[in-house]
């Protein structure tokens, strides 16, 4: 009995500890946001919204397939630029590089420190034929209407170029001069890359010596409801943006009449294959922007949710639970697997003697091309599956701790003060992984609050923006600029 005794009382002893240090570790952890300096940024609104308006206009539309490009319309917008900003023409050296991929100096007191970039890019991707009648509103007539702008480009990303040009005109008005160097860099070819605009651009700089301290494209936004426990809209700022990896599997077999077919077939197989891949997925692991992320966001959390973060060494197969319960944060946390094409067959009675799927992969940081390949190879175990793996790795993970960061952090908490700005890992791709070859830092950020309808609409149906929200962008590229200077 008393050996009974002394064993609960250990165990309750151990309890006891367990919930004063894990009490202790949530009450110490401290919040990572910096006090804002409320915006006090005020100019024009009329022209602002004018010219976004008219930005949408212009049909610059990337195509996979770069014969269908329309270059008379990437040279009126082109025009229109210069016609809106002529302050900003004058003042700035401006040149096209590749013709149509734009680059703007702004020389600052003094140009021996590392310059700082601003980029984005004006080519909008198509309206998909046949949704062209479920719009409320022509997707290129630039509407203003209900207290919005409405068309294609509105959301991602003439509202980058707009927003910046609006931003810079503004300062030269107010006449703030920077102190390093600044960059603003367009390219016309994102959406299928940017192989002919942003790494034109990036080439064109690494000749010229140019080593920027931090570049800001587009990338993460402030959005609502996208961390569990946490209440306030969390500005994600992307430090770092996944791999795209193009996986294909094929098999190659006799095929024959369909009246006599063998137990596994070729579609079978395959389709054995990609259901293996998707029942064994790649392992959750809370590192890098994914753990940065929940660093930033746990001093903000509601109580319950602020213990298990804060206690990540006990917790953390908990936490992991729940981030792989939904899609968009167990991206976060592991390389994801997305089957997207299947080609087999002609005939309906026929057996198929090849039989292909394609699947898209997006890699976390620190997975390579060849632990995807094996990964495939392991899971799927059929040898007659022929595996072929192409892309591109992850890209370098940026600073979080450094001034580069901060300053953007600084100038979005500014303009949305009631924001949490955390870094992230961005799922899609930018122009953003061209400059990591010229620049210590890139960072992936819209300065603009959306919801996950929002997301859905920036290559769908119905794009656009509130004039709020596009106006706050305004001011969030004044904020950073001058946070740059400091």
């Amino acid at each position: 009995m008393k050996k009974r005794k002394m064993t609960l009382l250990i165990l309750g002893g151990f309890i006891l500890l367990f919930i004063i240090v894990t009490v202790f570790n949530t009450m110490m952890i401290k919040s990572k946001q910096p006090k804002p300096h409320t915006t006090k940024v005020v100019f024009s609104q009329e022209e602002a919204i004018e010219h976004l308006s008219k930005a949408v206009t212009f049909k610059t539309v990337s195509y996979q397939d770069r014969r269908k490009f329309d270059f008379k319309e990437f040279d009126k917008f082109i025009t229109f630029l210069q016609e809106s900003y002529p302050t900003v023409h004058k003042q700035l050296e401006f040149e096209k590089i590749n013709d149509y991929a734009l680059l703007y100096k702004w020389k600052g007191s003094n140009s021996s420190k590392n310059p700082v970039g601003l980029t984005s890019h004006y080519d909008v991707v198509p309206v998909l034929k046949g949704t062209e009648a479920n719009w409320e509103q022509n997707p290129f007539s630039g509407t203003v209407a209900d207290g919005k702008i409405w068309g294609r480009g509105t959301l991602d990303d003439k509202i980058g170029v707009i927003g910046i040009l609006q931003a810079v005109q503004y300062l030269l008005n107010e006449g703030f001069k920077p102190e390093r160097d600044m960059y603003f860099m367009f390219g016309f070819d994102e959406e299928i890359g940017g192989d002919e605009g942003a790494n034109k651009i990036v080439n064109t700089l690494k000749d010229r010596g140019i080593t920027f301290e931090y570049v800001l494209d587009e990338g993460g936004a402030i959005v609502e409801d996208i961390v569990p426990g946490v209440d306030q809209p969390v500005g994600v700022v992307g430090i770092s943006e996944k791999g795209s990896v193009t996986a294909e599997l094929s098999i190659e077999g006799s095929g024959g009449h369909s009246s006599q077919p063998k137990d596994h077939t070729n579609i079978g197989r395959i389709a054995s294959a990609i259901a293996k891949l998707e029942d064994t997925q790649f392992k959750g692991d809370l590192r890098g922007p994914g753990e940065d992320l929940f660093e930033f966001v746990a001093p903000e959390m509601s109580f319950g949710m602020k213990y298990v973060f804060a206690n990540k060494v006990f917790f953390e197969p908990v936490i992991k639970k729940i981030l792989l319960g939904k899609p968009a944060s167990a991206a976060l946390i592991r390389t994801t697997i997305a089957p997207t094409i299947f080609q087999a067959g002609e005939q309906y009675n026929a057996l198929p003697e090849k039989a292909t799927a394609f699947i898209n992969l997006r890699l976390m940081p620190g997975d390579s091309l060849m632990d995807v390949k094996k990964f495939i190879e392991e899971t799927i175990d059929d040898d007659d599956i022929k595996v072929t793996v192409t892309g591109s790795e992850a890209s370098k993970v940026s600073s979080i701790n450094s001034w580069q960061f901060k300053s953007i952090q600084q100038a979005a908490r500014n303009v949305y003060d009631n924001a949490v700005v955390a870094p992230y890992l961005m799922f899609a791709g930018s122009d953003a992984k061209h400059y990591d070859m010229i620049s210590k830092n890139t960072y992936r950020f819209l300065p603009v609050q959306i919801t996950s309808e929002d997301l859905n609409r920036m290559h769908g149906t119905n794009e656009h923006v509130s004039i709020e929200k596009y106006l706050n962008a305004i001011k969030f590229y004044v904020e950073v600029m001058k946070e740059a200077a400091k």
